[in-house]
């Protein structure tokens, strides 16, 4: 991650989704305990798989290619990946990168862990070699979302190089490395923050309070980035309902109701305007029915 990603674009003019996958997946191969940056440290002296999966919280102090997103179920956790770099096929390549590397790491740190799988919510690669000869039945295409799926009983699992303390020294350094950046960084990134934070900030009038800027001056500097505090709550709405659908233990009506939604029709809809199906549709694609 730490090439700039339109490199690859401009290296690979005609990069389509095949392509991208099949890089992403063999980058990933390549990938060290050292390859992360100021996320190396903590990595290596992880304590167990769950603080490894802590750590892409503070994947914006490297890279804002991908954007990880979290749900604990009674199954254990789904981590979503979304590509954020506008363009499709640099979005497979990030993510197909990204989950093949976490897949390597892990085996690395913890040994190989079979029940942890990558979904890719796209068809493999009709071209040679297959992706998935790399890392067996742990990467899986044609999901209806692209996602990490950790069996709750893999969480605890414990790592070869744990460090505790340096750990958590790392952690308070990247705490402090990721406040610095959200200033000074893009107002949609310190938007989006504060609404992951806190789902209940609905209004962008507190979002505006809290980012010391007023209500119009938030609104013209989210208009220069190309969006509106709308644009960003739905997409973060977007990825969490993607999620808890992918979590069979959870009906639509719950779904609707803990993303703040008091009616099921209106949730059915904006989801079909996220993504062009119902929330039924959407579950069935991949076989993640249940009675509702």
């Amino acid at each position: 991650m730490q090439v700039p990603i339109r490199w690859f674009r401009e290296v690979y003019p005609d990069l389509d989704t095949d392509n991208a996958t099949l890089l992403g997946v063999a980058f990933a191969k390549q990938a060290q305990l050292t390859s992360f940056g100021p996320l190396s440290l903590p990595l290596v002296s992880s304590s167990s798989v769950s603080e490894i999966f802590e750590l892409l919280g503070y994947l914006p102090v490297i890279s804002t290619a991908l954007r990880p997103h979290f749900h604990h179920n009674e199954r254990g956790l789904t981590v979503g990946l979304s590509g954020h770099t506008g363009d499709p096929s640099l979005d497979c390549f990030v993510i197909a990168y990204a989950g093949s590397a976490l897949l390597r790491l892990l085996d690395m740190l913890a040994g190989t862990l079979p029940t942890v799988t990558l979904k890719l919510g796209w068809p493999a690669p009709r071209s040679q070699p297959r992706p998935e000869s790399a890392f067996g039945a742990r990467l899986i295409f044609d999901s209806p979302a692209s996602f990490v799926d950790v069996p709750g009983d893999i969480l605890d699992t414990p790592c070869r190089f744990a460090d505790p303390v340096a750990y958590r020294l790392a952690i308070n350094e990247l705490r402090r490395t990721l406040d610095r950046r959200s200033t000074a960084n893009s107002v949609t990134e310190s938007v989006r923050r504060l609404l992951e934070q806190d789902p209940e900030r609905h209004l962008g009038r507190e979002v505006a309070e809290l980012l010391s800027l007023s209500p119009s001056t938030l609104k013209r500097r989210l208009k220069d980035e190309g969006t509106t505090f709308r644009d960003v709550r739905q997409s973060l709405l977007r990825e969490r309902a993607i999620l808890r659908l992918l979590d069979r233990s959870m009906s639509v009506s719950q779904i609707a109701a803990d993303l703040g939604y008091g009616d099921l029709t209106n949730f059915s809809h904006a989801f079909k305007r996220w993504t062009g199906q119902s929330p039924s549709e959407f579950r069935s694609v991949g076989g993640l029915e249940r009675d509702e």
